[in-house]
């Protein structure tokens, strides 16, 4: 490892980026890290950044108030001219995962902010790759099998957030000729597989909650529905480790469990009702349930239940998914260096015990 690299990473705090740094951290332990990290009403950048960094390796990380959806991400002219001069590598992770925002705004932060760091990049001087971290889910309403060299095959999307993600995978593509660049698919991403531990309680989480907690049983859905999703310490490091793989460079990449690794809706449901004692899931055809039953039942019900009606629009699609993905460059980049998706199955149960003990996030856990 060279001592003159300077990773740049943004999205450092979200789900993925704080975990992200920390593998950076320990995988390149003579490279420098610079975070592009917004600052917040009454907490800087910095602040943020020192409160998931270890103190022994804050001298490594240099934070930088910005904001990728600005012109020159927020920087100043002087700062933004010496991490053009300076920088090695760039991933850029930052994004709104949010379903509800409205297509200008998710376009504004996911497809401008990626346009911002391309010009970044691509004036970068120094730069030996650049990481794009995008999701599988610019699939959108596909019901086959998605290559990882595929990306418009005239699919619908199911929202803003996808829709936007695959405007801006379109433009990172069209800058791979020029850039040494590699485009990385993530799933749905959960808690660590070996510990459980999430900071994010959403996706999967919302309808195992308020099963747990015994409010919803109806799964307006298909029990043969795929569930792919893989935990935040594969991403992490799968990331961290093909940035540095000059093999990845101009590749399209799943990280991915794969038809190999993941479930059904009814495999996950049928864990769930096992370990937090529940009831049978009960499946009602969706197109039924929309159009007739959730009417109905807006009217007649009220309380918890009535918000898990509300809440559960943004999650209806995602119950009757039918596509897998290929990993065939995955399999190809990432297990000779040992890092491969554990199955779904597998980890599910610590999953689980990390919602109960943390009571849904509500509450600090000790180390697990």
């Amino acid at each position: 490892m060279k001592s003159e690299e300077l990773i740049l990473v943004t999205g450092a705090t979200g789900f993925v980026g704080v975990q992200l740094v920390r593998e950076l951290l320990a995988q390149q332990p003579q490279a420098k890290l610079g975070l592009l990290i917004r600052d917040r009403a009454g907490q800087s950048g910095r602040q943020r950044a020192d409160s998931f960094i270890p103190p022994e390796d804050r001298s490594r990380v240099e934070v930088f108030s910005g904001d990728v959806s600005q012109s020159a991400c927020g920087l100043a002219a002087e700062t933004y001219g010496r991490l053009l001069a300076e920088t090695t590598r760039v991933v850029h992770s930052a994004a709104t995962v949010r379903f509800n925002h409205s297509l200008d705004e998710a376009r504004r932060i996911n497809v401008e902010g990626t346009r911002h760091v391309l010009d970044f990049v691509a004036g970068a001087r120094r730069l030996r790759s650049f990481a794009y971290v995008g999701t599988a889910y610019v699939a959108g309403e596909r019901s086959d099998l998605v290559r990882e060299d595929e990306l418009a095959a005239g699919q619908t999307y199911r929202n803003s957030y996808e829709q936007t993600k695959a405007e801006a995978e379109s433009l990172v593509r069209s800058r791979l000729g020029s850039i040494p660049g590699v485009i990385l698919r993530p799933s749905i991403i959960v808690g660590d597989s070996r510990t459980g531990v999430t900071s994010s309680f959403k996706m999967m989480y919302w309808p195992l909650k308020i099963y747990a907690r015994r409010l919803w049983r109806t799964v307006p859905g298909y029990p043969d529905a795929v569930l792919d999703v893989v935990p935040v310490d594969f991403v992490a490091s799968s990331v961290a480790h093909l940035l540095f793989n000059d093999a990845a460079l101009g590749s399209t990449i799943h990280l991915c469990a794969g038809p190999r690794g993941s479930a059904t809706i009814d495999q996950v449901a049928h864990r769930a009702m096992e370990y937090f004692n529940g009831p049978e899931p009960r499946y009602v055809d969706p197109r039924l349930f929309f159009a007739v039953l959730r009417p109905l039942l807006m009217v007649s019900l009220w309380g918890p239940k009535r918000r898990v009606l509300l809440d559960g629009r943004a999650y209806r699609n995602y119950f009757t998914m039918r596509m897998q993905f290929d990993t065939s460059n995955a399999e190809r980049l990432l297990r000779p260096a040992g890092v491969r998706p554990p199955p779904v199955l597998d980890y599910i149960d610590r999953l689980f015990h990390y919602c109960v003990a943390s009571d849904w996030g509500r509450k600090p856990v000790a180390a697990l």
